[in-house]
C-alpha cells in the first residue's frame, strides 16, 4: 500500500511539473473549495461541486497516461495513436462539460431565487 501511494504521488507530481492543463485544474480546484462552500446548501451539493472538478483531474491523469504510452511506442504518425490521443482528449472535454453543467445548475439554483 505504501509503494502504491508513493507511485500515485509520483504520478501527480509529474503532472504538476509537466502538464500545464493539470496545474490549471489544480488551481481551479483550490479556488473552487471556498466557492463551493459558499454556494452549497448541503454537504451533498458541496461534494457534487468539488467531485465534478475531481472527475476532470482524474480523466486528465488517464489521458496523460494514454499519451505517454503512445509516445513510448513511437513518435511516428500513426492513425491509431492519433485516435487514442483524440479519444483521451474527448474524455477530458466531456468531463469538463459535466463539471460545467453541475456548477451552472448550482449557480442557477442559488441565484434564481
Amino acid at each position: 500500500m505504501i509503494k502504491a501511494f508513493r507511485n500515485s504521488c509520483a504520478g501527480m507530481a509529474h503532472l504538476i511539473r509537466h502538464e500545464a492543463a493539470f496545474r490549471s485544474e489544480m488551481i481551479l480546484f483550490v479556488v473552487a473549495i471556498p466557492a463551493a462552500w459558499y454556494l452549497a446548501d448541503s454537504l451533498a451539493t458541496f461534494i457534487w461541486l468539488l467531485g465534478s472538478l475531481l472527475v476532470i483531474m482524474i480523466v486528465e491523469l488517464l489521458n496523460t497516461g494514454i499519451e505517454q504510452v503512445c509516445n513510448a511506442l513511437t513518435r511516428e504518425y500513426r492513425d491509431e495513436i492519433r485516435i487514442a490521443k483524440d479519444c483521451g482528449s474527448a474524455a477530458v472535454l466531456l468531463a469538463t462539460l459535466l463539471a460545467g453543467a453541475v456548477w451552472l445548475v448550482t449557480l442557477y439554483t442559488v441565484f434564481a431565487d
